[in-house]
């Protein structure tokens, strides 16, 4: 720590920062644009000015920028000295010379960092009288708009797009008083994080066009914080809702999991949650009279439902919180509950959890990811399925320069250097994987083969570490001696990261991971190996903790009449099953059941259909890929703006049938209870009620706003209902209000932190004010509970695999490959992410093609499971022969698919 004197009062502060940084820690505001804690420093927009003396005898002093100034100690600054007040507020005017000053119809109005800093530094009169400077606006895709009028010239967007999220289709053009930031021509940005633009960016140039089909200012929103649910990374979310629909997803800020960045399917993939397209009201079909119900009706169908029926069966949810999923499990029973998931992927969750509970390899975080400088990703296309993983291993790579710079005395907030160094000096990655992929360009080496041969490859690696494991002896030389090189290369780092998951559907790559790790960790003296796995579901962890068959087990039971009905709690069987098969077993409506938020094929097909809340809508936990139980809150109450609806969370549906059948008392209530129900049957969960804040919790006597406190118009959002307005729901879950009435300052207490404002910031960059150190921890330290954590119990889970001799492929073997939109199943019902899925297509590789005498615009037809398939081709150079990639996950393409043989592939000709 260094002391330093700002305006004669002396503060202790962090000297690796610099002086901006410093005074932001310190609760002292300085205007500042270019700088950003996930950049660094530039100086390029010179807003940050501050007076240094040499002393404290020095009354003339000299400006400087803060921003690109060290800590040093016993430094002497002013802010609120005459000439860096006068220097600021010239520059900020300077700034706004070509400014359009459109802000009453921009919609970065009310949440505009220019805004704030231009109050800041009292610039209120414009005295520029002549012509301004007009570009012209860009197409950038669906999902953000371009005003390149608004620009300050900051360099952030450019700085990040290119050099952090390593972009290649966007940057800066021209020179002097014609900066322009944008592409070479119109068209779709690239990046798959590319919407983070719209927060990083100070003013309007990057507006969200999702939001602004339905546009309301930041104040008139409710907000609650959300856990996004579309892969495992469990990325923390603010959500914002008017009228009872959606209106906008931002990033919230966790300092070990997504920090400021959250990918582009978390931040525009939320339009599912409409009501409009939604089930609203429980049906019931019989002899095909279709009858709608309220609430008393259905439940008591639901009890008759069970006493008609021997045995029903519960298929549980991956998608779904832990609540749903143990409410469901304790009105079937134990031994009648299924988690849905195939025989497939029942066994590598497994063996993840397994190695979580029970191993001592040490599991990362997301934020960890970035600093590790081996990594080798195994049987996983991070880009595709967990983009915001991937941006955390380009960023380890890039952090050799870290190192480098540190040498030579530089800060690494001083990015000027960096930048240039880290073209040259670069961290290793290796990659494993059928086909190539987005990572590829800056990996050391990728291996591009079929999933065994990955395999073989890494028990080659693990047995060059360790020599108890069994050797591998059908590799060729070259890929002995690439074993040969990693193994050398993983031990010899100071941290070696091991990355593998679940979307193969392969169990044995995964225990091969884990077998290199262990390796590592048992052959080598103080080094560090780390692992992540990563699945297809936000809780596809927390489901399998409670057990379960899987849903070829299911299906054996009503093969053999062990089992009559069925219930599926927010399940579709054709997302797992072939078509035909689904048709057959779900031809009986009679004895099904289903509760969900989405009209599925599956809740097309049951008798009795109950509709449930969604994750905007209700309140639960999930359990992310590191095993942290993360909390996702209700952000509004949908039958608050009609009646009508008869919308409920799965688990009071399930809890009201069971006490009903029970003949006892409704025992949960909210939340709490249900929670506190699971935590004492299953011990791993037991922390989760000890470290999360119970619905009574209150500060001051009050509960946290979910609004702003500018909120206004609160009145007209039932008007076109009732010119009466209505009180407030009451939310007997959590600890929130369904208002702007409440708390809503940072608070050590509060690590669940609906949206990001303080006076003066309304910006995203009022994240500085919920944090002890800007850029680090939140003053209520990081949201979450490790439920493996404190697991003592080590277990050594090395694997012998048996390597297999395989025969050249005489069949076309399906494997499966992904895009980011498309693949994951909630994101498929919205129509924002529709109208961008990728056109499906047939993978296969190009001596395939070759040989079949193929085309590039060439259509193939074939047959598997009983379903005839007609698709356009995409040729591969690296995908293995007899290899067929088909996208697993969409409509139409279940993931029993993954491993069937293709017999017979041809050409369609029209």
């Amino acid at each position: 720590m260094a002391k330093i004197y700002i305006d004669s009062k002396m503060y202790n502060v962090n000297e690796s920062d610099n002086l901006l940084q410093a005074c932001l820690s310190v609760g002292i505001d300085i205007p500042y644009f270019c700088w950003h804690p996930l950049l660094g420093s530039l100086g390029a927009c010179r807003q940050c000015a501050v007076t240094q003396y040499s002393s404290f005898e020095d009354s003339k002093g000299r400006l400087i920028m803060s921003c690109m100034t060290p800590v040093t100690n016993g430094a002497i600054i002013s802010i609120k000295s005459t000439e860096s007040e006068v220097f600021r507020s010239a520059i900020v005017e300077l700034l706004l010379t070509n400014h359009p000053h459109d802000c009453p119809v921009c919609e970065e109005g009310g949440h505009c960092h220019l805004q704030d800093m231009t109050v800041m530094t009292k610039h209120s009169i414009r005295k520029y009288r002549f012509q301004k400077r007009i570009h012209k606006n860009q197409y950038l895709g669906p999902f953000i708009k371009h005003e390149m009028n608004r620009c300050i010239a900051c360099y952030r967007c450019v700085r990040y797009y290119n050099d952090y999220a390593d972009g290649l289709d966007f940057g800066v053009y021209g020179s002097n008083n014609s900066i322009y930031f944008g592409r070479v021509e119109d068209g779709i940005l690239e990046s798959e994080h590319s919407g983070n633009l719209i927060e990083l960016c100070p003013t309007g140039v990057f507006t969200d066009k999702t939001h602004s089909k339905k546009y309301n200012r930041k104040w008139d929103m409710q907000y609650a914080p959300g856990i996004c649910q579309n892969c495992s990374v469990g990325c923390n979310i603010s959500i914002g809702e008017r009228y009872g629909e959606i209106r906008r997803i931002e990033n919230r800020y966790h300092e070990n999991i997504n920090h400021y960045l959250i990918c582009d399917l978390g931040r525009f993939g939320y339009s599912q949650t409409s009501l409009h397209q939604r089930p609203k009201q429980p049906t019931y079909i019989n002899n095909n009279n279709l009858t709608v119900l309220n609430f008393n009706e259905a439940i008591k169908i639901g009890v008759d439902f069970f006493k008609k029926y021997k045995r029903v069966i519960g298929v549980g949810s991956a998608r779904s919180s832990i609540e749903n999923n143990f409410a469901l499990q304790e009105l079937v029973g134990k031994e009648n509950f299924s988690n849905g998931m195939s025989k497939k992927e029942q066994a590598c969750i497994k063996l993840i959890l397994e190695c979580l509970k029970n191993n001592d390899i040490y599991i990362p975080s997301l934020k960890e990811i970035e600093s590790y400088d081996v990594i080798l990703v195994l049987g996983e296309d991070l880009t595709q399925t967990s983009a915001r993983v991937a941006l955390a291993v380009r960023q380890a790579i890039k952090r050799r320069v870290q190192e480098i710079t540190k040498l030579h005395g530089i800060p690494k907030w001083n990015v000027s250097s960096n930048i240039h160094i880290s073209e040259k000096f670069k961290n290793s990655l290796y990659i494993m994987h059928t086909h190539e992929s987005k990572l590829d360009n800056i990996s050391e080496w990728s291996y591009f083969a079929p999933i065994h041969k990955q395999v073989d490859l890494a028990s080659a690696i693990a047995y060059k570490l360790d020599k108890s494991l069994p050797k591998v002896l059908n590799l060729s030389s070259v890929l002995k001696e690439k074993a040969l090189l990693i193994a050398n290369r993983l031990i010899s780092s100071k941290k070696t990261l091991i990355i593998s998951g679940s979307h193969s559907f392969s169990d044995a790559i995964i225990q091969a991971s884990i077998n290199i790790a262990k390796a590592i960790k048992t052959n080598t003296i103080h080094h560090h190996v780390g692992a992540t796995f990563l699945t297809s579901s936000s809780n596809s962890l927390g489901v399998e903790l409670f057990e379960g068959m899987s849903i070829e087990c299911v299906l054996d039971e009503f093969k053999q009449k062990k089992a009559d009905a069925i219930i599926f709690m927010e399940y579709d069987l054709y997302r797992v099953l072939s078509e035909n098969y689904c048709n057959h077993f779900l031809k009986n409506k009679e004895n099904i059941i289903t509760i969900d938020h989405q009209y599925t094929e599956t809740y097309k097909k049951s008798a009795l259909s109950l509709p449930a809340t969604s994750f905007t809508e209700s309140s639960g936990t999930v359990i992310n890929f590191e095993g942290r139980a993360q909390r996702f809150f209700q952000v509004y109450d949908p039958n608050f703006y009609d009646k009508k609806n008869c919308l409920f969370d799965s688990w009071k549906w399930l809890h009201f049938i069971k006490s009903k059948i029970d003949n006892t008392k409704i025992c949960w209530f909210n939340l709490d209870d249900i929670i506190n129900a699971y935590s004492k049957k299953y011990s791993f969960f037991e922390e989760i009620p000890k470290k999360e804040l119970y619905s009574t919790f209150r500060i001051h006597g009050q509960k946290i706003a979910r609004s702003p406190i500018r909120s206004s118009g609160r009145t007209s959002l039932r008007a076109n209902i009732d010119v009466h307005e209505p009180c407030q729901p009451k939310d007997k879950n959590t600890m929130f209000a369904f208002s702007m009435e409440g708390y809503n300052q940072p608070h050590a207490s509060v690590s669940h932190i609906p949206f990001a404002w303080f006076p003066g910031w309304n910006s995203p960059q009022a994240w500085n004010k919920f944090q002890i150190e800007t850029g680090k921890n939140l003053i209520s330290g990081d949201s979450g509970v490790h439920i493996f954590k404190k697991n003592n119990s080590k277990k050594d889970i090395y694997s012998n695999l048996v390597v297999k001799n395989f025969v050249k492929e005489k069949f076309w073997n399906v494997i499966p490959y992904y895009h980011l939109f498309g693949n994951e199943e909630l994101t498929q019902y919205s129509s924002t992410i529709q109208e961008n899925i990728p056109l499906e297509y047939a993978l296969i590789s190009l001596s395939d093609g070759i040989k079949l005498g193929l085309r590039k615009d060439s259509i193939v037809e074939f047959n598997c499971l009983n379903k005839d398939y007609r698709l356009a081709i995409k040729l591969s150079k690296y995908l293995s022969e007899k290899q067929i990639g088909l996208p697993i996950g969409r409509q139409g393409f279940p993931a029993a698919l993954v491993g069937e043989k293709i017999k017979f592939l041809q050409e369609f000709i029209k």
